[in-house]
């Protein structure tokens, strides 16, 4: 008995149902389903070779490969409609934020001319000689913020704007790093800092919600700390 496997059915000129695009609940007149299966299935039967009949093994399995497949290709398309369904949602919720602080994990923002930063360190337990350095684009350092000890939890930190030698910072790049004793160990430490959300996306599924903040960038909503008027 011949096997219907996709390209059994490619040569008869059909496709599994389900495994094609469709048009509403209408399948297409070369597209095979369940029940057009079965009937291919009894022909195959009537036209057997008698002295060697098809076991039942071969009709169940044969059944079974053609619920599976189709199950799946089903299933996979309403995942996907889900999925979609489910980001365009987000993003009308998301829109909300246009306007608004977001606390992202950043190193570097564009600021303008005398333009300051907030910022903030997520401690996972209580350090000691917390320090914020913060470096023009040229990689000078031009301020330091000794924040001494902090507990565990989320830390604010601000910078206005002012050089280490009291001139004001001109526009361009500024690079933020933070170290702090930890257990008696110096750590370099992950920074986050507020930005404003100019835009909300929803490109696609797989890279989810993204939000344009001023000054920093693309930045998933996923990773938002925060959210500030």
């Amino acid at each position: 008995m011949t096997e219907l496997t996709s390209d059994y059915l490619k040569k008869l000129g059909l496709t599994p149902y389900g495994s094609g695009s469709t048009s509403g609940s209408t399948k297409k007149s070369n597209e095979l389903g369940q029940e057009d299966f079965l009937k291919l299935m009894i022909t195959q039967l009537t036209y057997q070779d008698p002295t060697n009949p098809v076991k039942n093994e071969d009709f169940v399995a044969q059944m079974a490969q053609f619920s599976s497949v189709t199950g799946i290709q089903e299933l996979k398309t309403s995942f996907e409609s889900l999925s979609q369904t489910l980001l365009q949602g987000q993003a009308l919720n998301a829109a909300t934020l246009v306007g608004k602080k977001v606390l992202v994990p950043a190193s570097r923002i564009e600021l303008g001319e005398g333009q300051g930063i907030s910022g903030a360190i997520d401690l996972s337990e209580s350090a000691n000689q917390v320090k914020v350095e913060i470096y023009d684009t040229s990689g000078q350092l031009v301020q330091t913020l000794d924040l001494g000890s902090l507990n565990a939890g989320i830390q604010d930190f601000t910078w206005d704007g002012q050089l280490a030698n009291g001139s004001t910072a001109p526009a361009g790049t500024y690079e933020v790093k933070i170290s702090a004793q930890v257990n008696g160990k110096t750590q370099a430490l992950p920074s986050y800092l507020y930005g404003q959300v100019r835009s909300v996306s929803a490109e696609s599924s797989a890279t989810g919600l993204m939000l344009d903040v001023q000054g920093i960038g693309s930045t998933s909503f996923s990773d938002v700390l925060r959210v500030s008027g």
